[in-house]
């Protein structure tokens, strides 16, 4: 199971199969947020209570905003099933903590219209609810949107600009325990890679997430950031410092597992996972996007149709 379910099936459901599915949803979400406690507390901890600030907001607009829709729609309201806070909860932690209310409220909107109710609700979006408001964000607001320029009161470094413009010896003297404690520049979750660690192994863990996607992602990072680093040692970094910068882990553990936009077996999830985490190395590498994973999981949500056509052959059939 994992955090989404397909929204055609859900409407052709009789109303006990829909209650106990939404029962089920809901707990699945419920344990997802729960993953994400100790990324929220790790947040709080390292950029203070703006980023409680902006956590807080982000989910209260993305509930209000999808009830509305559904009203709109003229649809029961199915807020109860957690998909919205979790939704708003993932796209916080990807802004600057800094980032003023205005901007929260503009991304998480278009989280839920853009990126989920427009195509029917849950399970219909053909790519990560989350995303799509950042992407408009970065788009409309580059300057608000960069942890660089919104955080300039931190002693801290943002390690993928030191690598970019520096170097890997200028990214390999950030200590590691900074990396692994979230002191670096970041959005206000996406550094939080022990937190985030933690949480993502715990549902790995209760099979909440599709493990296959998130094993081709980390796959991709480390195997394209291994053979970069072989070919040129002085301008390339580590599978290991690119696995704990940006937001490899929050995009490997939690975006691009999500079962409305990927692939539903086994050999094709890997497959998109792959092309997800071999995207961020280039993006980073070649790329004027410091990060790269949140428009690799873009494009890789995008393929996920062609991978799904990747079938078994039939026992005893030709093809």
């Amino acid at each position: 199971m994992s955090t989404t379910t397909s929204g055609s099936v859900l409407l052709a459901m009789s109303a006990p199969a829909y209650w106990h599915c939404g029962r089920t949803i809901r707990k699945i979400n419920l344990y997802a947020i729960m993953a994400c406690m100790p990324v929220a507390l790790m947040a709080i901890w390292n950029w203070g209570l703006p980023a409680a600030r902006v956590m807080a907001l982000s989910m209260a607009t993305c509930v209000v905003v999808e009830a509305l829709c559904e009203k709109a729609m003229s649809r029961d309201l199915a807020i109860d099933d957690l998909s919205a806070a979790y939704a708003g909860l993932l796209f916080s932690f990807l802004l600057p903590a800094a980032s003023p209310w205005w901007l929260v409220v503009i991304g998480a909107a278009t989280c839920m219209t853009l990126g989920k109710m427009v195509f029917g609700g849950l399970g219909a979006n053909p790519v990560s609810t989350p995303l799509v408001g950042w992407a408009v964000l970065a788009v409309s607001f580059p300057l608000l949107m960069d942890p660089n320029a919104m955080q300039l009161t931190t002693n801290y470094l943002d390690p993928l600009v030191r690598l970019k413009f520096f170097g890997a010896a200028s990214a390999n003297s950030i200590p590691f325990a900074d990396l692994l404690l979230g002191r670096q520049i970041n959005g206000l979750g996406a550094g939080q890679v022990l937190a985030l660690f933690i949480g993502g192994s715990f549902l790995a863990a209760r099979g909440i997430v599709r493990w296959q996607v998130s094993l081709g992602f980390f796959a991709g990072v480390i195997g394209l950031a291994a053979l970069f680093q072989m070919l040129d040692p002085s301008q390339n970094a580590s599978p290991l410092f690119h696995m704990c910068t940006g937001s490899v882990l929050l995009g490997g553990f939690f975006i691009a597992t999500e079962v409305g936009n990927t692939p539903s077996r086994p050999l094709p999830m890997f497959l998109n996972g792959l092309m997800g985490g071999a995207l961020t190395i280039i993006i980073r590498k070649y790329g004027s996007w410091i990060d790269g994973v949140p428009f690799a999981i873009l494009l890789a949500n995008l393929a996920s149709p062609y991978f799904d056509m990747i079938r078994p052959k039939p026992f005893g059939g030709r093809r």
